[in-house]
């Protein structure tokens, strides 16, 4: 069962990537932002700036903004696995393709700020704001067989993350703005998976043989993990503006629960699971960021951003389980206990590359906003550690948005982005995640995570701001 735990942190990952982009999930986040498709560093002036860059708080004045997004997600994965039989006979198998779709659920973004001092060189801001997660879910059975997706993940019906957050920021001169900002990942996770616990691997049944799968559920939190992020912008001339920010890395410590259905085979007559309580600890990565916005004219905004994740930090993630054990499997120890184990992850740092256009113009009375971007971003997932647990690979994303203003206090927001993704196989060669196994034998087991993934999305969000 010492696999059990890795399953349960490769599952929280999946759903604490929500935070960042290149590692774990499709789309950074805010209506506005995405419009200029993350291209908001230098060019950050309201309430979206408390992600990307809170030196730009200082412009957003005293006022409220909301807004929602949706992430409509699909992948495609068509398995092959490697097969060792006990004559050393290698084999290759192909499954049928699963395909998994996303939930409709509305993520939103909730802030206010109020601005104060002599010359209103002071703003203080607070909000709540969901990430844009890829959350899919894969059916149970593909053309009435056990889906080969099973041993990766279910569901996450249930889970709730959101970052808490507030910022300072100051404006000493119309040159110069500097920001900081306090939050925290809090929440929930809650996930479905399958593991395989033939005893050992093979020797009294096939490796993936339904009649010794055991669908567990797991529950993580409550989830409370601080960061911080600190920014500036420098605007030496009105046609330019320099932006830098730096997220400082989330180190993710929890308690949990999982509970384990156990197979229905002979041998678990009367066996049951002592203990369903473990601890996990992670780092998620820093982010440093970087944009160059140009202002040819008062109607034209242009910016060219960088960033760069540290994904190279998460190189493990530390499971410990607290007095876990089978116990009264037959043929086996009376009590089986779980070790704390070192799950490898193998990450690497991952890069974005973003342009975005702003242009505003009059119509009957109605000033109007058209954006539009361009991005480029890597995976930091490498392709042998690439599943459905942590499915992200190279992408282009391209989105349009745009506002209207009505009178002096409202701006009404809208964005849609889609997300190609690139087609990755990993050969079962290669491919380094294996079947999780409670009670694995001496002989190792087949990675499960080979084959082909496709993925893309769409991304659709409308929001408000209010200005006091």
């Amino acid at each position: 069962m010492r696999k059990t735990c890795a399953g349960l942190a490769a599952l929280l990952l999946c759903a604490t990537s929500n935070a960042h982009a290149g590692g774990l999930y499709f789309s950074d986040r805010g209506v506005r932002p995405i419009g200029r498709a993350g291209a908001f560093v230098a060019g950050a002036d309201d309430l979206g700036a408390i992600w990307y860059n809170p030196a730009g708080v200082a412009d957003a004045k005293t006022s409220v903004l909301v807004d929602f997004a949706m992430l409509r997600f699909s992948s495609d994965y068509t398995r092959q696995l490697r097969v060792v039989d006990a004559d050393d006979t290698v084999r290759y198998v192909r499954s049928p393709q699963v395909s998994g779709t996303s939930p409709v659920i509305p993520f939103p973004t909730l802030a206010a700020s109020y601005a104060f001092g002599r010359e209103k060189e002071w703003t203080i801001a607070g909000g709540a704001y969901a990430p844009y997660p890829a959350i899919a879910t894969y059916p149970e059975t593909v053309d009435g067989q056990p889906s080969p997706a099973r041993y990766a993940l279910g569901s996450f019906d249930g889970s709730a993350l959101i970052l808490l957050g507030g910022t300072i920021a100051y404006k000493p001169t119309e040159t110069l703005r500097l920001g900081l900002g306090l939050g925290a990942l809090v929440g929930f996770f809650q996930s479905t998976v399958t593991f395989s616990v033939s005893p050992p691997d093979r020797l009294v049944a096939n490796a993936e043989q339904p009649e010794y799968d055991a669908a567990s559920s797991f529950r993580v939190g409550p989830i409370f993990s601080p960061t911080a992020n600190l920014g500036a912008i420098w605007s030496p001339i009105k046609e330019l503006r320099l932006g830098a920010s730096f997220q400082l890395p989330i180190v993710v410590s929890s308690g949990a629960t999982f509970d384990v259905r156990l197979p229905n085979a002979a041998i678990f007559d009367g066996a049951r699971v002592a203990g369903n309580e473990a601890h996990v600890k992670f780092v998620l990565p820093p982010i440093l960021r970087f944009g160059v916005e140009v202002r040819p004219a008062d109607d034209l905004r242009v910016e060219l951003a960088y960033v760069r994740e540290l994904w190279g930090v998460h190189d493990s993630i530390d499971l410990t389980p607290e007095n876990v054990a089978i116990e009264g499997i037959s043929g086996l120890p009376k009590r089986v206990p779980i070790p704390p184990i070192r799950f490898p992850r193998g990450f690497t740092d991952s890069n974005s590359y973003r342009l975005g256009a702003e242009y505003s113009f009059d119509v009957g009375g109605y000033p109007l906003d058209l954006r539009a971007g361009l991005a480029y971003e890597t995976s930091a997932i490498p392709r042998p550690y690439l599943s459905l647990l942590t499915i992200d690979m190279d992408k282009v994303t391209l989105s349009f948005g745009g506002s209207i203003h009505i009178g002096q206090h409202w701006r009404l927001d809208a964005v849609y982005a889609h997300l190609f993704a690139s087609s990755v196989n990993v050969s079962p060669d290669e491919a380094r995640i294996p079947r999780v196994n409670p009670i694995a034998g001496n002989a190792p087991l087949e990675a499960v995570n080979g084959g082909r993934y496709s993925a893309s999305g769409d991304l659709l969000g409308v929001g408000f701001r209010y200005i006091f």
